[in-house]
């Protein structure tokens, strides 16, 4: 066992102070790094010590590992947590700092690395009879065979980078004809993207869901399953919503899903916190999709339903203690949904947005969780991912958590910039999310966004109507006193205030 009694978190914003409050608990000592950008932010007046990294963008800042590992050193860390983004699954950092003699709280440098290639994950499941898409076994650059690979398959098929995420070098192709076009596309993006060119070909699954078990592994070859989370609420490929347990999985094929994930972890020797990530059909069949090999952005659903701290977990597991709990001790309690909360405007295609957070009021109250990197008055930054934070709650059933998140998102004041919730205040009032019967194209099928009209709640409408009867005496009133001096402050101005 090799205690970590420092911890440096080499991330920004809400993950950074989400990983700092568990190492606080734990009698840690903690160390925040922050960009130009990041000087005024709450990660960084949160730690015992911060240091900067340089300028705004992430080149020269978070994506530095020479540099934080070198702040790592000189402030005398047991221990990096690498958070999620970044530089989280990047093998060549996880092995440079254990190299240096600082643990580093994740998987080895090898797992990293073998689930890291989508391709090299695929071959290396390949043996424990984990369902798979129907698909190449191998990256394929040449156009001719890949075609024929193609129609093999059958069409619609899927162009995917080896090495993507997040929907880039992602192509779906519907005939032959566009074949060749979306290959070149891909593989040059994916060369953009990732440096790396690498593409394979599945069968595209026409009506998916995505649904992911977390997993969880020590040092000493044990491997628990902490049960699923529905991840199928997404615009460009990316999640909007997550929620845990989903509304379609029953008790037998979480089970099944579950014993997949662990032995998808054992096929590479897996430690630490891990997501496996799949693709489920219209009739409930699963096949492998990827490993993600880092602490997920939607990890909250699943501390809220087993009551597990997944920081606390990877900690302990970096400092080489057994698993303190067996598969037959998880439970699921209730059910937990989590909205990301982006600077995007859901009515012009989601498009980011920057500006100042002029108001900013978390919701409160039983069940509610927000996780964040900003206060009011902070400037939203161009350089990073677009999300503001995480809005996370938990209640005894689907349906009432549905409710308490409703009553949440409607309590969350924010001003100055556009964000998502007023689209996810649509998709939980959806019919097709409250009957469970969506999937990764809810967008597409239900979504278009002169929807995002304004839906009074049942206390707006009493005060508007009571203004309404106020502004119609005043009226009665003027009519009387001809030649008075009309209120420089009326109703008819300042009804918007009132309903702040």
């Amino acid at each position: 066992m090799r205690k970590i009694k420092k911890l440096l978190v080499a991330n920004r914003g809400e993950i950074s102070l989400r990983v700092m409050r568990t190492a606080k608990e734990m009698g840690i000592s903690t160390v925040a790094v922050y960009s130009e950008a990041d000087r005024n932010s709450p990660h960084v007046a949160f730690a015992d010590e911060a240091v900067l990294l340089g300028p705004a963008p992430s080149s020269q800042s978070y994506l530095r590992a020479d540099k934080i590992i070198e702040t790592a050193l000189k402030m005398g860390v047991d221990a990096i947590h690498p958070g999620y983004g970044f530089l989280s699954e990047n093998a060549d950092f996880a092995k440079k700092v254990t190299e240096a003699g600082i643990i580093f709280v994740g998987p080895s440098p090898e797992s990293i690395e073998v689930m890291g290639s989508k391709l090299a994950a695929k071959q290396a499941v390949a043996r424990y009879g984990i369902p798979m898409v129907p698909g190449t076994e191998d990256a394929i650059s040449d156009i001719p065979a890949a075609k024929r690979k193609a129609s093999e398959i059958g069409y619609p098929i899927l162009i995917k980078a080896s090495a993507g995420g997040g929907g880039k070098g992602m192509r779906i192709v519907n005939q032959e004809e566009e074949f060749e076009e979306q290959m070149l596309r891909a593989i040059s993006e994916a060369q953009s993207a990732f440096g790396d060119g690498a593409v394979f070909i599945e069968k595209y699954i026409t009506s998916p869901r995505h649904i992911e078990i977390q997993v969880l592994g020590d040092q000493h070859g044990n491997v628990v399953y902490l049960f699923e989370r529905e991840c199928s609420v997404q615009r460009r490929h990316q999640k909007v919503i997550e929620e845990a347990p989903s509304a379609v999985v029953s008790p037998k094929m979480r089970k099944e899903m579950g014993e997949a994930a662990v032995q998808v972890a054992k096929a590479c020797d897996y430690y630490g916190a891990g997501t496996v990530e799949f693709i489920v059909d219209e009739n409930l069949d699963f096949y492998f999709l990827e490993m993600n090999t880092r602490l997920q952005v939607e990890h909250p659903v699943t501390e809220m339903i087993t009551g597990k701290d997944l920081v606390k977990e990877q900690i302990l597991i970096a400092e080489g203690y057994p698993l303190s709990f067996s598969q037959n001790d998880l439970k699921i309690s209730g059910h937990s949904i989590e909205v990301r909360v982006y600077a995007e405007d859901p009515k012009n295609n989601f498009l980011p947005d920057i500006g100042k957070l002029r108001t900013y009021v978390r919701p409160q109250g039983p069940g509610i969780r927000v996780d964040d990197g900003f206060e009011e008055g902070m400037d939203i930054p161009i350089y990073y991912d677009p999300m503001i934070a995480k809005l996370i709650v938990h209640d005894e059933n689907r349906e009432k958590a549905i409710q308490r998140m409703i009553r949440a998102i409607d309590e969350y004041q924010i001003t100055g910039i556009e964000t998502t919730l007023d689209f996810c205040r649509f998709v939980l009032g959806h019919e097709a999310f409250a009957s469970g019967d969506f999937d990764t194209k809810f967008v597409e099928k239900h979504f278009k966004p002169d929807m995002l009209k304004i839906q009074w709640s049942d206390t707006e409408k009493k005060l508007l109507a009571g203004l309404a009867v106020e502004i119609f005496e005043q009226s009665k009133s003027k009519l009387v006193r001809v030649g008075a001096t009309e209120s420089n402050s009326s109703p008819r101005t300042n009804w918007k205030n009132r309903l702040i």
